[in-house]
C-alpha cells in the first residue's frame, strides 16, 4: 500500500501506552523570582557550613578575597570578579578539596573618608573641626552600612562563602594585626623618613598611591623657557668619564675654549607645568643621544614674533630643532646653524635662572644652574635639555640626589605657593574644586616680562594623572613622608627569596607564583623591577596610623631617630586588639605604651595614617595566618582580581609580604579585563551605558549574568549590554530545554534498572565515552580556570551530541518499547548524563543546577553543591569505537542531508516517510552492521549497498564514500509509533508493528 492509500481510522488510540517525557520542571525558568528562594533554602540548611565539615580532612584550597571598598552599590565589574571568584571555589569544592571562601572588606582611607567629606561640606561642616575620633567613628557607620548593602548584593548572584563571618579592615583584630604588621617594618630596619616628590592631591590635601592614580586627557600650558650661559667652568670640572675620553691636551683646551664661546648663549627648555619653574634648581642634557646638540641664531628680524629676536643664540638638541621652530612658529629660514655643540662643552657650562635678579625677587632665584649629563633626557620631545625640579619630579629628584642638589618647598599641601615665596606668594597651582589655579599663568606672565620666554602654546593636549576619587589633576610634591625601603638589607633573617623587598618579591615571581594568564608575570615582574621604595604615609585621619614614635631634636638620619622597642610595639598591639585604631588618638596614649619603658616627654608620636594598599596588603595576616578557616601556611592557593591590581592589591600584597613573610602570600595569582559596553566602550554613567548586576538579576536572573561570564574570555576585556545578554539567555534556554529532556525522560528509573557497558549498544557506549573524554576536559579546565572552555565543551556536548544526535535517535526507543535493553541502557546512559551535567554545571549556573537536581532528588538536605563531581571509570573510554562512530555520524549526515532536501521540496513531511539506500564503501558497510542504522537516521526502514550510487544521488563534499538515493517506506503507519512499515496491521494489535504489537502485550489499551 503506497503512502497516500493507507488508512488509520481502525486503530485505536495508543498515545496512553507510551512512555512520554513527564517532568514538573518548567521550560520557562523564572529565575528573577525563584533564585531568592534558593538563596533563603541554602542559607536555611547551612550548605557552606555543611561542606567544611564535609571537607574535614581533605587538601584545602584557600582563594583569598581581595576587598573591595565598602562605599557603593556594585558595578558590573564587581559582579565579573566575584562570580569568577565563585566558580573557583565551588568547582575546587567538587573536585575533592576543602575550598574557603572569605569574603572580604576595605573599610579605611580615602574612598569612604571622601564619602564622608562630602556630607560634611553639603552641611557647610569643617572636618577640621570637628574631634578626630569622632569624625572616624562617622566613617566607621558609613562602612558598615555599606557592608551589609554589598553583602546582600553579592550573595544575589549566587557567591557562596563565609558570609556570616567576613573579614573587614576596620576589625579591632585586624588594626591590630595591621599595626603589628607595620611594626616588623619598623623593627627589620626598612622604614625611614624622608623627603622626596610624592603624587600629591592638592583637593584631599594628601599623598596618593600609584593605584589611586588614573591618566585623563587634559589641555595644559606648554612652553619654551630660555637659561642664559653665564659661565664655562674649567675643562678640569667635566665628570671623570668625561675626562678621561678626551685623548689629548689639545683636545681638552678645544673643548674649554669652545664651552667659552657659548656664554651669552642660553640653553632652552621645554615643560608642560610652568609652575614648576620657581623651583628649578638644574637642568639635564642627554649625554649619548643618537644625534648632537647645536649652536643656533636668529639671523634676521621677526617683527610680528612676540619672544625671539636678531642675533639671539640658542642651543638646541638638533634632532628636535625643526620641531621647536615649527611649535614657536620660528620660520626655519630665519635660523642660521653655526655648529655642534659637544656634551662636554655642555657639561661645563653655568647657567642662570630665568627669575635672576627679578624685580621683587629679594634674591630668591640669584643662583647659578648647572647644566648636568642625565640619563632620563630622550629624544621624543621637547628640546633635548630638561628643566630640572627636584622637589617636583621622580627622575628630577634622582638627578638632584646624585649631584646635592637643593630640595625645595615652595609648594603647601592645598597646591598652593608658601606665603613667603617672592613674587608668586599663596597662589594656587590647584584650586580646592580641582581646577587649575592662577600659577601657570602667573609664572608664564613673569617669563615674558624678564624676556625668558621663547615660546608658549596653551592649547597642549595630553594625558595627566587625576586621583581617582576626586578626579581632580594631581602633582608632585616634595614633603616629608614614611617610607619602605625597598632595596635596603633587612635584618630578619628571613632571606631564603633575598635579602631584600625587591629581590624576594621579583624571586616570588620568578618561581614561587603561577600566573593565569602568563602575561601577568612579565607585567609583574617588570613593575617590580622598576618601582621605588614605598610611600607608606597619608594625611588622613580614617585608617591606621603609622604606629610609631620620633626622638625630638633627632635627624631623620640619626640612628636613634626611631624608638624600636619591641615592649612598646607589644603595648600598641595589645590595645588596638581591646580598643581598636581609635585608642591611638585618645589623650594620654602616648605616655600609657611608653611609660616605664622610655620618658615620653623625649618622644613625638607619629600622626600620619598608613597607605590604605598596607592595609589590604596585610590582609593575608589576618585572614590566611589567624583564622581557623585560613590557610595552614599562611598562603593563598589564588589571588583573583583585574588587570589593574597588578599595579594595586597583587603588588602591595607582595611588598608587604616580602617584607614581613620573606616571600609571596600567594601560590598563584589570576587577572581578568575590565568590563565595556556592547560596541567596546568604557561603561559611564554619563554615557547611559552602564550595566549593573542588580539590573541584570531583575531583568534576566543572576544565572544569566553567571553565563555571561562563563562564555566570556575574561582574560580580555569582556563586553556586556542587551542585546548580548539576549544572546546569553538563549543558549541558557538550550541548555534548560537538553536538562528538561533529561528529567523527562528519567521517570522513575532506580539503580536496579542500571545495565553495565558491556550490555549496552554502541550508541549508548559511544556517550559514555564521550562522557569519559569530557570528565577529563571539565576536570583539566576547572583546575586550570578556563571557565569558558568548560562550558564551552559541556554545552556543545549537551546540544549538539545530545539533543541533535542521541536524544533524537533514542526518543523512539525511549518513548515506544517496552521494558528492553535497549531502552534501560539508554536509561542507564541517561542517569550517568545527569549526575555529571549537573555537577559539572553547579558552579556555573548554581541556581539552575539546584532546581534540576532536587527535581529529581528532593529532600530538605538534599543539595547538587553538597556533591563532588562523580568518579568516571577510565574504562568507559574507547577511542577506537569513537573513531567508528565518527565515521558513522558522518554517513548519518549524509543521510539526513538527503531528507532534508526531499523535506524542502515537500516530497516528505518527516523522516519516517522515507527509507533511502545508502551507498558506501566497503569498510564503511562493515562498521554500520548491527548499528539499525534506520533508527540512527530516523527513518523507517534503510537499505546499505556497496554497489555503485546511480547518477543524480545525494552526496556531501566532505563525506565522498557515501551517496544517498532517496525512496519513500512501503508499508502502513504504525499508530503507535509512526514508522510505516510492511507488517503493520498483521498483528494482534490493530495498526501496529511488530517491536509495539510486543510491547502492547499485557497492557489495557484505551478503547
Amino acid at each position: 500500500m503506497s503512502p497516500d492509500t493507507r488508512t488509520d481510522s481502525v486503530a485505536p488510540d495508543y498515545k496512553a501506552t507510551l512512555n512520554l517525557p513527564e517532568t514538573a520542571f518548567p521550560m520557562r525558568a523564572g529565575l528573577p523570582e525563584r533564585e531568592p528562594q534558593w538563596l533563603a533554602r541554602w542559607a536555611r540548611i547551612g550548605v557552606y557550613d555543611r561542606l567544611r565539615d564535609k571537607a574535614a580532612g581533605r587538601a584545602p584550597f584557600t582563594l583569598h578575597d581581595g576587598p573591595p571598598y565598602a562605599n557603593g552599590h556594585l558595578h558590573i565589574g564587581h559582579g565579573l570578579n566575584k562570580v569568577l571568584k565563585d566558580m573557583v571555589v565551588r568547582s575546587q569544592q567538587m573536585m575533592g578539596r576543602d575550598a574557603r571562601y572569605i569574603p572580604g572588606w576595605d573599610c579605611h582611607g580615602l574612598p569612604i573618608e571622601w564619602k564622608i567629606e562630602e556630607q560634611y561640606r553639603a552641611k557647610g561642616l569643617d572636618k577640621d573641626e570637628v574631634p578626630v575620633v569622632a569624625f572616624r567613628q562617622e566613617c566607621r557607620k558609613f562602612a558598615e552600612s555599606w557592608v551589609d548593602v554589598q553583602r546582600e548584593e553579592f550573595q544575589r548572584l549566587g557567591i557562596t562563602g563565609a558570609w556570616d563571618r567576613p573579614y573587614l579592615t576596620m576589625d579591632y583584630h585586624a588594626e591590630a594585626v595591621i599595626a603589628g604588621e607595620f611594626l616588623k617594618f619598623l623593627m627589620n630596619g626598612s622604614l625611614y623618613q624622608g623627603s622626596k616628590p610624592v603624587m600629591w592631591s592638592p583637593v584631599e590635601k594628601t599623598a596618593l598611591a600609584e593605584a589611586e592614580v588614573e591618566y585623563h586627557d587634559t589641555t595644559s600650558h606648554q612652553i619654551w623657557v630660555r637659561f642664559p650661559v653665564v659661565d664655562a667652568r674649567n675643562v678640569l670640572a667635566l665628570s671623570d668619564e668625561t675626562f678621561q675620553n678626551l685623548d689629548s691636551r689639545e683636545a681638552s683646551d678645544s673643548i674649554e675654549k669652545n664651552a667659552k664661546e657659548l656664554v651669552g648663549a642660553s640653553v632652552v627648555i621645554w615643560t608642560t607645568t610652568p609652575w614648576t619653574i620657581p623651583q628649578n634648581r638644574a637642568v639635564a642634557f642627554g649625554s649619548s643621544l643618537s644625534d648632537h646638540y647645536g649652536l643656533y641664531e636668529v639671523a634676521v628680524d621677526l617683527p610680528e614674533h612676540p619672544f625671539v629676536k636678531k642675533g639671539e643664540r640658542f642651543i638646541l638638541f638638533d634632532g628636535l630643532a625643526q620641531k621647536v621652530f615649527e611649535q614657536t612658529k620660528i620660520p626655519a629660514s630665519a635660523v642660521t646653524y653655526h655648529r655642534q655643540v659637544m656634551p662636554a662643552e655642555l657639561e661645563l657650562l653655568t647657567l642662570a635662572h630665568p627669575f635672576r635678579e627679578i624685580e621683587g625677587g629679594n634674591g630668591e632665584w640669584d643662583y647659578d644652574v648647572p647644566l648636568l649629563p642625565g640619563d632620563h633626557v630622550t629624544e621624543d620631545a621637547g628640546t633635548g635639555f630638561v628643566h630640572t625640579a627636584p622637589s617636583h619630579g621622580d627622575d628630577d629628584y634622582k638627578l638632584g640626589i646624585e649631584h646635592n642638589l637643593e630640595m625645595t618647598y615652595n609648594v603647601m599641601e592645598d597646591g598652593t605657593y608658601r606665603d613667603t615665596l617672592p613674587i608668586f606668594k599663596g597662589a594656587a597651582i590647584i584650586r580646592p574644586d580641582g581646577k587649575w589655579g592662577p600659577a601657570n599663568g602667573m609664572v608664564i606672565e613673569k617669563l615674558r616680562e624678564v624676556g625668558a620666554l621663547f615660546g608658549h602654546d596653551p592649547r597642549f593636549r595630553h594625558s595627566y594623572p587625576h586621583s581617582w576619587r576626586s578626579k581632580a589633576p594631581l602633582i608632585y610634591r616634595n614633603t616629608p613622608q614614611w617610607f619602605a625601603a625597598i632595596d635596603k638589607p633587612l635584618s630578619d633573617g628571613k632571606g631564603d627569596y633575598g635579602d631584600t623587598i625587591r629581590a624576594r618579591a621579583l624571586k616570588s615571581i620568578e618561581e614561587l607564583v603561577t600566573f593565569t594568564p602568563v602575561s601577568g608575570r612579565n607585567r609583574l615582574h617588570s613593575m617590580m623591577q622598576a618601582r621605588p621604595d614605598w610611600v607608606l604615609s597619608r594625611q588622613r585621619a580614617w585608617g591606621v596610623p603609622l604606629t610609631c614614635f620620633v626622638k625630638r631634636g633627632a635627624k631623620p638620619t640619626d640612628p636613634d631617630f626611631l624608638l624600636r622597642n619591641e615592649e612598646v610595639n607589644a603595648r600598641i598591639v595589645v590595645a588596638f586588639e581591646s580598643e581598636g585604631a581609635d585608642v591611638w588618638y585618645t589623650d594620654g596614649f602616648k605616655a600609657r605604651v611608653l611609660g616605664t619603658i622610655v620618658n615620653p616627654d623625649d618622644y613625638d608620636q607619629v600622626f600620619d595614617i598608613l597607605d590604605v594598599w598596607f592595609d589590604s596588603g596585610s590582609t593575608h595576616a589576618f585572614v590566611l595566618r589567624d583564622r581557623e578557616d585560613g590557610s595552614s601556611d599562611g598562603l593563598a592557593d589564588l589571588y583573583l582580581e583585574g588587570t589593574d591590581q597588578h599595579r594595586g592589591w597583587f603588588h602591595s600584597s607582595l611588598l608587604q609580604a616580602c617584607g614581613t613573610l620573606g616571600r609571596a602570600p600567594y601560590r598563584g595569582v589570576l587577572t581578568h579585563g575590565f568590563t565595556l559596553d556592547e560596541k567596546g566602550m568604557k561603561m559611564s554613567k554619563s554615557l547611559g551605558n552602564t550595566v549593573a548586576p542588580g539590573q541584570v538579576t531583575k531583568d534576566y536572573g543572576a544565572d544569566i549574568l553567571r553565563l555571561w561570564v562563563a562564555q566570556s574570555d575574561y582574560t580580555a576585556d569582556l563586553r556586556i549590554g542587551p542585546e548580548i545578554l539576549k544572546g546569553t539567555a538563549d543558549s541558557y534556554r538550550r541548555l534548560r530545554n537538553t536538562m528538561r529532556f533529561l528529567l523527562g525522560s528519567l521517570g522513575d528509573v532506580t539503580a536496579t534498572d542500571h545495565v553495565g557497558p558491556e550490555a549496552m549498544p554502541e550508541l549508548e557506549r559511544w556517550v559514555l565515552h564521550r562522557l569519559a573524554e569530557l570528565d577529563r576536559t571539565v576536570r583539566e579546565g576547572y583546575a586550570a580556570y578556563d571557565f569558558q572552555g568548560v562550558f564551552r565543551a559541556v554545552f556543545e556536548f549537551a546540544t549538539v551530541d545530545l539533543s541533535a544526535f542521541y536524544f533524537d535517535i533514542r526518543k523512539d526507543t525511549l518513548y515506544c518499547d517496552g521494558d528492553t535493553p535497549r531502552r534501560r541502557a539508554a536509561r542507564t546512559v541517561l542517569v550517568h548524563l545527569f549526575d555529571r551535567l549537573t555537577t559539572w554545571l553547579a558552579p556555573i549556573l548554581v541556581f539552575t543546577m539546584e532546581e534540576v537536581w532536587l527535581e529529581r532528588h528532593p529532600g530538605e538536605d538534599s543539595s547538587v553543591h553538597l556533591r563532588d563531581f562523580p568518579e568516571t571509570p577510565e574504562t568507559w573510554r574507547d577511542d577506537a569505537l569513537a573513531a567508528k562512530w565518527h565515521s558513522i555520524r558522518a554517513a548519518r549526515r549524509t543521510v539526513t542531508g538527503a531528507l532534508e532536501k526531499q523535506r524542502t521540496a515537500k516530497v516528505i513531511g518527516a523522516s519516517l516517510e522515507a527509507a533511502p539506500t545508502v551507498h558506501v564503501s566497503a569498510p564503511l558497510a562493515e562498521m554500520l552492521k548491527g548499528t539499525a542504522f534506520d533508527d540512527l537516521c530516523i527513518t523507517s526502514g534503510i537499505a546499505v549497498t556497496t554497489d555503485p550510487a546511480p547518477e543524480g544521488a545525494f552526496r556531501l563534499p566532505d563525506v565522498p564514500d557515501v551517496a544517498v538515493a532517496f525512496a519513500l517506506a512501503e508499508g502502513d503507519k504504525c499508530q503507535r509509533c509512526w514508522k510505516i512499515l510492511p507488517d503493520v496491521g498483521t498483528h494482534a494489535h490493530a495498526g501496529t508493528c511488530a517491536r509495539c504489537d510486543e510491547a502492547l502485550a499485557g497492557l489495557a489499551i484505551p478503547a
